[in-house]
């Protein structure tokens, strides 16, 4: 089982970008922005880490699977 807890959202970005292979292109732009950022509460330029997380869960419908599955619920959970 993946342990993401105390994970910066940097490490969960390489997570993503190793597995989700054909990421949605509305996606990407927040993919490399989580890149950059190591907790939710940080700020990505003008944005707040929370914003760039929500805006990539909402472009990430298309990521499938149980990895898929547990970064999003993490994600979720952390932007709450």
């Amino acid at each position: 089982m993946l342990d993401l807890e105390n994970k910066p959202l940097s490490t969960i970005a390489e997570i993503i970008r190793v597995n989700w292979n054909n990421p949605s292109p509305y996606a990407v732009p927040y993919i490399n922005a989580m890149a950059q950022i190591r907790s939710i509460n940080d700020s990505y330029y003008a944005d707040t880490a929370k914003s760039v997380v929500l805006y990539f869960l909402a472009n990430a419908q298309g990521w499938r699977g149980d990895t898929a599955r547990l970064v999003k619920a993490h994600l979720k959970k952390a932007a709450n």
